[in-house]
């Protein structure tokens, strides 16, 4: 056990060199020789010469018969593994606070995907970046939802009266606000509940937020006391992080209880 901790003590030694990585990455797209990747890095020669034999001697490059150097299998898996720490490091002072909950442990080990994502903090720049998801919506928005925020449901009718499709996902103890029914009895809800727009269900509880429509996304994770936080979010439009995202609710989803009004209380 022990030298399979040095094992990976070793190869992520030679992974803790800024140019090291860039050269792993650059060489995970295509081939280069010494000359044109000492161009691309504005580098010396001599200075890429010794780093791609540390990286070739750790069997993360093979130099091939042309003389250029391409990435192996073990470099090229070892280079998914890396944006999970990028987001850990971008983000250690959120994390400070913050926790992943009852997570699976499979979407933590995945946290790389939401590195392209940015961070956003305060209560009225979430409302605002959470309505602007709603907004740019042409097909649907998918929520996994602790609290209701009441100026969020107006703009929301709004688009599912477009045409867009709503499902959403309920914590039996979510927060909600007074008024909420009045709301939605005075926008027609269950009109588009019965028109099949809107699909709902329900979990026993909601630590982390989602919400997305077809092409981005924005995540809330639990503060360090277990609560759900709806103060900062991570939001993102790149395939990886939307991609995190959905599969997220897709899990919630198949694992969630039918909806039961009757749980919530206003």
């Amino acid at each position: 056990m022990v030298d399979l901790y040095e094992k990976a003590a070793d190869h992520f030694l030679e992974l803790a060199s800024p140019q090291r990585l860039q050269m792993l990455f650059k060489l995970s797209v295509k081939s280069f020789a010494i000359t044109e990747m000492a161009k691309e890095l504005d580098s010396t020669k001599q200075e890429v010469h010794r780093n791609f034999r540390r990286l070739e001697d750790s069997r993360l490059i093979e130099k091939n018969v042309d003389g250029k150097y391409s990435i192996t299998t073990f470099g090229k898996t070892m280079c998914t593994q890396v944006p999970s720490l990028v987001f850990l490091s971008q983000n250690m002072e959120y994390f400070e606070d913050h926790e992943f909950g009852d997570m699976p442990t499979k979407f933590i080990m995945r946290t790389g995907q939401l590195a392209g994502g940015k961070h956003i903090k305060g209560v009225v720049k979430v409302l605002e970046q959470w309505k602007t998801i709603y907004k740019n919506a042409n097909e649907y928005v998918y929520e996994v939802l602790y609290e209701v925020p009441l100026d969020l449901i107006e703009p929301l009718v709004k688009r599912i009266k477009e045409g867009i499709q709503f499902n959403y996902i309920f914590s039996k103890s979510a927060v909600i606000p007074k008024g909420r029914k009045e709301l939605l009895g005075k926008l027609g809800f269950d009109k588009l509940i019965e028109k099949g727009l809107v699909e709902r269900k329900m979990m026993d509880r909601v630590l982390t937020v989602v919400v997305l429509n077809e092409k981005e996304a924005c995540v809330l994770f639990p503060n360090r006391k277990g609560e759900a936080d709806i103060s900062e979010m991570f939001y993102g439009n790149d395939l990886m992080f939307h991609e995190w995202c959905l599969d997220y609710f897709r899990y919630c989803w198949y694992g969630s209880d039918v909806f039961q009004e009757s749980k919530l209380e206003e």
